[in-house]
Formats: structure tokens, C-alpha cells, sequence
């Protein structure tokens, strides 16, 4: 069975989460990203090998980050998405994400090279 397991911190503070390798391949890849002066942590670099995806190893992943950012202490949690990667916000849905509120996502997009959909976690939500 695919699993997540915890990796070390990188030199820059994020830490990375992604399901046990399959025949020396890695299924996926993500990070976090602690912000201090925000207390909160965005979820990045999300990346799932196209023969891993559709089987709910995304949705693993996002929980096993979920899980070591609320162990770190933190619980305002983020992410950001192509508007356009239905598969990703759907995996995002469904481990209890939602959208922010439309004004706070355009004042977060005013230095982005793209307008992303900025999501937050919602421990109450239905998946998470």
C-alpha cells in the first residue's frame, strides 16, 4: 500500500511529505511553507506522477501535509491552484479545502503571473 511518510525539513524551513516510492519511483511530491509572520502555512509544489494520479494518492498526500503542519502547530493552512486543474481542486475539495473569500484572493493574485484559485483548509468540512 501507498503510504505518506514524513522527509526532513529543507534548509529553507518547508517540509516535504509524499507517498512511499514504488519501485524506486516517487508517486508524488509536495511542501510546505511556513510563514511566521502570518502563523500560517501554505501547502506547495504539489506534484503527482501521471500513473499515480485518479487513484486517491493526491487527496493522501494533501492529508499527510495537513497532518505534519497541525503537528508543527499550525492551522491556518493554504494552498494555490491553476484555475484550470479541475483534477487538483477537485483532490482539494475533498480533503476539506474551500475556497477564500473572492476580494482576499484578488489581493493575493495582484503579484501572481497568474490569477490562481486560493483555497484554505476547513478542518469542519466534509473529507477533511
Amino acid at each position: 500500500m501507498v503510504a505518506p511518510y514524513p522527509r526532513p525539513r529543507s534548509p529553507n524551513g518547508s517540509a516535504t511529505n509524499g507517498p512511499r516510492p514504488r519501485r524506486g519511483r516517487a508517486g508524488g511530491y509536495g511542501e510546505l511553507w511556513f510563514d511566521a509572520e502570518e502563523d500560517e502555512v501554505e501547502l506547495a509544489r504539489i506534484i503527482m506522477a501521471p500513473d499515480a494520479r485518479g487513484k486517491g494518492l493526491g487527496r493522501l498526500l494533501v492529508r499527510g501535509l495537513l497532518a505534519q503542519a497541525a503537528a508543527a502547530g499550525h492551522h491556518d493552512i493554504f494552498l494555490r491552484v491553476h484555475p484550470d486543474n479541475a483534477t487538483a481542486l477537485r483532490c482539494y475539495r475533498a480533503a476539506g479545502f474551500a475556497p477564500v473569500d473572492p476580494a482576499l484572493a484578488a489581493t493575493w493574485n495582484k503579484t501572481q503571473p497568474v490569477d490562481h484559485a486560493w483555497l484554505r483548509h476547513d478542518p469542519e468540512a466534509s473529507g477533511a
